[in-house]
């Protein structure tokens, strides 16, 4: 059995630009003679995925849950949504130089071993988590336009389709997103718009302490949600692509789309709305525009959870674990798919959790971006390609960095409803700095146990 993860070309893949055919192996290098696409498609790529009703709900959270006004939630909006979209930014931009899905550059940083913390997280998060809050929404917006229909059989054809799209792989993935950004777009801005114009900015308010950070960690944490997944998506692209373009669009599409929606869902509360769920938006448009947006809604989950499922099966794969089959991403697609699915039955009609899982989705993202950045700054001007898929490559710097990071960070500063930290039980005013501060504690504590520990640092770059 070799000790090194094969990051070299692959004659026998066979698969290229082509859209209706199963992507072969799991994790490998992309072969350079496979790569096509632009940077621009990064657009559409982390537009489409964002409209849907799950990202109206994250704008809900702060008039509704939060207490807060209609623009302090659009600031918190907006700067949560800014920074979540310029780390995908920086991490999609690594993309096309490297040909490899973000968890295992994320190796770099970990370890070949250490990985499985963060991979196996997001493999649960993205596989299992999202796919399940997301295919709901589908489920509910499309049992709201066929009501004959129960909510059962909508959540299995919802979940069939984006399965579909998550066993054929990248190339399909990429198509559906292109060919439904205009459509989404299209009906969401016109939706938005004419919800903007029912709301009521000027609406009385009742704040709740630290109200405004609770939804700048949100936010952010809605945003970053798609960081663990930023390369799986332009590791295809050719690697003379350009890195600053790569990962404009990529931020530009989570940014606009992001905002967009979620401002819409805090103007729907200010207008009288109560729920998470589609008729918050849906209650607030004639009739002929409430059911395009229903069908917006359902498209938009689809587009969602093809890349949840996909690169929840890609997080899985870089745990190392070998499969005996050349469709080895394709069967766990389907199995994290069927599994989500099964989660998602038991939230059919129970959406109160959604603000805790926000929440939680952005404590252990910030610490593993924490090391994941500061790793990448360390190593300037050394190619770790190598280090990559070398089995035998160890640093627990990451590991560890990362897990204090989020137990401290949790301890101190977690402002759940099931648990509140030490320093926010004395100070509820702090709100929800979990994030914030595990991202730095990760962050200093890998500076200081990289330079102690001194791992394999790559080779001389070529210039």
């Amino acid at each position: 059995m070799t000790d090194t993860t094969v990051i070299v070309d692959d004659p026998n893949r066979n698969y290229g630009d082509k859209v209706v055919a199963v992507e072969p192996g799991g994790v490998e290098f992309i072969p350079l003679d496979e790569r096509h696409g632009r940077p621009l498609q990064m657009l559409w790529t982390w537009t489409s995925p964002n409209m849907e009703f799950a990202t109206v709900g994250v704008g809900i959270l702060g008039p509704l849950f939060f207490g807060l006004s209609f623009w302090q939630s659009v600031w918190a909006i907006v700067l949560g949504t800014a920074v979540g979209a310029g780390t995908q930014g920086i991490l999609s931009s690594w993309g096309p130089g490297h040909g490899l899905p973000q968890m295992v550059i994320s190796r770099s940083a970990f370890g070949f071993f250490g990985n499985i913390l963060p991979a196996g997280i997001n493999a649960l998060v993205a596989g299992i988590g999202w796919f399940a809050v997301n295919s709901v929404s589908g489920a509910l917006a499309l049992h709201a336009l066929v009501h004959a229909l129960p909510k059962g059989g909508c959540l299995v054809i919802v979940v069939a389709a984006e399965l579909a799209l998550a066993f054929f792989g990248h190339n399909l993935v990429q198509a559906f997103e292109r060919y439904a950004f205009p459509v989404l777009a299209v009906i969401f801005v016109v939706a938005s718009i004419w919800v903007l114009t029912k709301s009521h900015p000027g609406a009385k308010h009742t704040a709740s302490p630290g109200g405004w950070l609770l939804m700048f960690g949100a936010t952010f944490g809605y945003a970053a949600g798609w960081n663990p997944y930023a390369t799986d998506y332009t590791r295809y692209l050719p690697p003379e692509s350009s890195g600053r373009a790569t990962g404009f669009w990529a931020a530009l599409g989570v940014f606009w789309s992001c905002s967009l929606l979620e401002i819409a869902g805090a103007g729907a509360v200010t207008a009288g709305q109560s729920q998470i769920d589609p008729s918050s938006l849906t209650n607030l448009l004639p009739t002929w525009l409430g059911k395009l947006a229903l069908v917006a809604v359902v498209v938009g989950a689809v587009a969602a959870n093809a890349l949840n499922v996909y690169s929840g099966s890609m997080s899985f794969m870089a745990l190392g674990i070998r499969l005996p089959t050349h469709a080895a991403r394709a069967a766990v697609a389907l199995v994290f798919g069927v599994v989500g699915m099964i989660v998602a039955f038991g939230g059919l009609n129970d959406a109160s959790k959604y603000e805790n899982f926000l929440l939680v989705i952005a404590y252990w993202i910030g610490p593993w971006l924490g090391v994941v950045l500061v790793d990448r700054w360390l190593r300037r001007g050394t190619d770790i390609q190598a280090l990559l898929g070398d089995r035998k490559y160890l640093n627990w710097a990451g590991p560890i960095s990362m897990a204090l990071g989020i137990v401290l960070s949790i301890w101190l500063f977690s402002n759940q409803t099931k648990y509140h930290g030490v320093l926010v039980n004395n100070h509820p005013g702090l709100g929800d700095l979990t994030f914030e501060v595990g991202f730095l504690i990760a962050a200093v504590s890998y500076f200081f146990l990289y330079r102690a520990t001194k791992p394999a640092q790559g080779t001389a770059r070529a210039t």
